[in-house]
């Protein structure tokens, strides 16, 4: 939900809708929570979900490291105030010159999934340190992240050992159990293929020593999630049965769980109609759809939560729908959401749980809208 400081920032500032605001105060809570949940994994922000300055400059004054995505995302790391080594690139695909850059800025640790890129890095980052990403199902995640990156653990063990044979640090696995993870036990079956890898590693006389176990953490959208101590608990628990008393490294990525709960997007009613008299269903558009940072909208995969100043009215079904004369910028429509029947333009509505992977999804200029705009406070 929206905090005070939230509330009293849009009354008394007023900005122009569409605009998310983000408050610090939360992002300090959640950084604290994950640290007291693992106290002895290091967190690396998924700079991806939220890269605003001000985000990154409080997690670096409060000693996080940072799961980066380009070199991009690296020199806004490294500018807020990380230095080189608290900095992972984790994407697995990435270009040459990229890597050489990286490397250049010195960064050290990197992912892989695959032979070949292995070989981009020993290339271009000779004795750089690699984990290697292994495919998980991603059961029980609202947005899952299977198939497009990782390999199988048996692959795993040939790419870590042709990494090892090319002068590179073999350094350990890594895994995502899915986005918006809400099943507590998830990390299991995943620490299971990690700790397979090791032995398989060590049988070959390769000792790793880290296992990144990704993101997932949740932020509370209509639902309740479980508490980050919860997740902790298990996750030790997985790590203890697997591992035994050889405990890895470990790494943690949270992103969404970071920032989700710390952003609420301000946004307006641009028009309330029906396609025909009998329509049971209201169409509402709003000045921000899927194309203005609404995208995890896709498949109605990501339900925010949505206040107005009319909550107290009656409420009947809406298809809710962006602003953009596109086709596909349309919300809720599968599972039509419920607004209040007074509901009219110009009203101004609260999405709430917005603070991850809205910025960074907004389109810089489709249909002509500005990219969505910004407050930290």
């Amino acid at each position: 939900m929206a905090t005070q400081r939230i509330v009293d920032f849009l009354s008394q500032r007023r900005p122009m809708s569409p605009c998310l605001v983000v408050d610090l105060d939360v992002v300090r809570e959640n950084f604290n929570g994950f640290r007291r949940a693992l106290p002895d994994s290091s967190i690396f922000y998924a700079v991806k979900a939220n890269p605003a300055p001000q985000i990154l400059a409080l997690l670096a004054a409060l000693g996080s490291s940072f799961d980066c995505a380009s070199v991009a995302e690296i020199e806004m790391a490294l500018e807020a105030g990380a230095s080189a080594g608290r900095i992972s690139y984790g994407n697995t695909i990435k270009k040459e010159r990229d890597v050489a850059r990286a490397h250049g800025l010195g960064v050290s640790l990197f992912a892989v999934d695959c032979v070949e890129e292995v070989e981009k890095i020993a290339r271009a980052a000779p004795g750089a340190r690699v984990f290697c990403r292994v495919l998980t199902d991603g059961e029980g995640a609202e947005w899952p992240l299977s198939r497009k990156f990782g390999c199988v653990p048996e692959m795993a063990i040939e790419v870590l050992e042709h990494a090892h044979r090319l002068g590179l640090v073999a350094t350990g696995v890594s895994f995502h159990v899915g986005s918006q993870q809400t099943d507590t036990q998830a990390w299991d079956g995943a620490l299971a293929d990690a700790a397979h890898v090791f032995q398989r590693l060590a049988e070959r006389g390769i000792a790793l020593t880290l296992v990144n176990m990704g993101g997932g953490f949740p932020t509370r959208y209509l639902k309740d999630v479980p508490s980050a101590e919860a997740y902790g608990r298990s996750i030790f628990e997985g790590l203890k049965r697997h591992f035994g008393n050889a405990l890895p490294e470990t790494i943690i990525e949270p992103g969404r769980g970071m920032v989700g709960d710390a952003g609420v997007i301000k946004a307006e009613v641009v028009l309330v109609s029906k396609k025909s008299a009998s329509d049971e269903n209201r169409w509402v558009y709003l000045d921000i759809g899927k194309f203005g940072g609404l995208a995890e909208t896709m498949d109605e995969a990501i339900r925010y939560p949505i206040v107005t100043a009319r909550d107290r009215d009656a409420k009947s079904p809406c298809v809710l729908a962006g602003p953009t004369c596109d086709s596909a910028d349309v919300l809720y429509e599968k599972t039509p959401y419920p607004l209040p029947v007074s509901l009219t333009v110009g009203d101004e509505v609260l999405i709430e749980g917005t603070g991850a992977y809205t910025t960074t999804y907004a389109s810089v200029a489709f249909n002509g809208f500005e990219p969505l705009r910004a407050y930290v406070i």
